[in-house]
């Protein structure tokens, strides 16, 4: 059974069958998705350094066109997402794995080429941007499908450690990116450097190496995936049967919360290095820009251990509070009207926002399961249902509704960057945008102590 591609019994809740060969499949598959997962954020963050680069190689983009590059990724991401969600479902998490990996050959292959000639049209940038987010798509079917392997009691351990060393690629990208462009470590595959003079100084770049770096270890994980990760027959399920998720309130007002938490994190990591560039021209920040995005996925393995032990109501109320006076303490650094300001305060405020916003992607993230199984549970009690047929009801609701509503968390990654660009087009600083964000995490507090945190909460988790 351990070595079919397609395995037909699957009982994580019966511990004989756990302990005997579930356990080994379930963290085989797992081990394989995490890189395959940690490339796939890598792929869709590239965007935020190379835009940093690109003015100096004669890219001729305005501040705006740039925003809006690093921003588009995360647009066209959460979009394929909410496809992306159903499909472990539909064709089998081995196989979906495999073709969505592989997938991210187009944009980084693409990207490589494309930046070596700075003449090429903005409309293709646009093009290869909306491609790239085929890798933040991934994260949708990869929390899916990795739901389904998991008993309840585990589930908070194994969606912590997919996504959270998942969203290393985040950071791991954003330390690679800028030490692999300043050598040709491709040869004449790769393509000549590109040139530009700062101080009386010249200095060369392979802009094309963030992008092309990721192409061996793309076809690697591939691999992996096909021949080592395996088909569930018991998580197939056709769209209509996992489309009741979208009757659930809980599902809606799950996704508002995933938008404050991962939505934070993807977005904070999207437009940080860029806003900080624009608040503080003197800092270089591509040396530490990778820091917060580092520990925002490090910390959020303990957001679903910690929700395991005390519920992850409670840790998201708590991290909501946080983020509030994280938000407040940012605006208290920024520069006015270009005067003053404190980058250093500003920074560690950040990182504060960065460490919160990743161990809320824990805590929200393993309600998702207690309160799908909690409602299947409920109508299995009044339809007068065995409790097996509600446990399978539920854990295939929550796998659904994970991808789904991490499909419309990750539009933060499109938002944020977006609503930083367009605060500093208007109002000539970021303080707007940060307001608007204040007030969101407000409402997301409020809600999280209503439904789901209170004594008497309709849902509590």
């Amino acid at each position: 059974m351990s070595t079919s591609a397609v395995i037909s019994r699957w009982e994580p809740e019966n511990q004989a069958f756990w302990q005997q060969s579930g356990e080994q499949i379930a963290k085989r598959n797992l081990w394989i998705s995490i890189p395959c997962l940690l490339l796939a954020f890598s792929v869709s963050i590239m965007w935020s350094i190379v835009v940093l680069k690109m003015p100096l190689i004669g890219f001729q983009y305005t501040k705006d066109q740039l925003f809006l590059l690093t921003a588009l990724p995360m647009l066209s991401g959460a979009t394929l997402r909410i496809f992306y969600s159903f499909m472990p479902s539909i064709l089998g998490g081995r196989k979906w794995t495999t073709i969505s990996t592989a997938s991210l050959l187009i944009p980084a292959i693409w990207l490589g080429m494309a930046v070596q000639d700075p003449t090429t049209p903005f409309s293709v940038m646009l093009v290869i941007a909306l491609l790239t987010g085929l890798g933040s798509g991934n994260f949708a079917s990869s929390m899916a499908n990795i739901a389904y392997f998991f008993p309840k009691s585990q589930k908070g351990y194994a969606n912590g450690m997919n996504a959270g060393l998942g969203n290393l690629g985040v950071s791991v990208a954003q330390f690679v990116m800028p030490l692999v462009i300043t050598g040709g470590m491709f040869a004449a595959f790769g393509g000549d450097a590109q040139t530009y003079t700062k101080d009386g100084i010249e200095h060369q770049l392979w802009l094309q190496n963030a992008a092309f770096i990721w192409v061996p270890f793309i076809i690697a994980s591939s691999v992996a995936a096909w021949f080592g990760m395996n088909d569930l027959s018991s998580a197939k399920a056709s769209f209509s049967e996992q489309a009741v998720i979208f009757r659930r309130t809980d599902n809606w007002l799950m996704c508002w919360l995933y938008l404050g938490t991962f939505g934070s994190f993807i977005g904070f990591s999207s437009g940080f290095a860029l806003l900080a560039k624009t608040q503080f021209p003197s800092i270089d920040v591509t040396s530490f820009v990778f820091i917060g995005p580092l520990i925002g996925a490090l910390v959020r393995p303990m957001g679903g251990w910690v929700s395991d032990k005390i519920g992850g109501a409670r840790v998201t109320a708590g991290i909501f509070a946080g983020m509030i006076v994280a938000v407040i303490a940012v605006l208290s650094f920024l520069p006015t009207q270009g005067q003053g300001g404190n980058f250093w305060g500003f920074f560690i405020s950040f990182q504060f926002l960065f460490v919160l916003a990743g161990i809320g992607n824990g805590s929200t993230y393993r309600m998702i399961p207690t309160i799908f199984l909690t409602t299947a549970q409920r109508e299995a009690k009044q339809k007068g249902l065995p409790v097996a047929q509600a446990e399978h009801n539920g854990t295939r609701e929550s796998a659904a509704a994970g991808g789904f509503i991490s499909a419309i968390g990750a539009y933060g990654g499109f938002l944020i960057p977006q609503l930083f660009g367009f605060s500093m087009k208007t109002t000539g600083a970021a303080e707007t945008a940060l307001y608007v964000l204040l007030v969101f995490y407000v409402s997301c507090l409020l809600l999280t102590l209503w439904r789901y945190a209170r004594k008497s909460a309709a849902m509590p988790c």
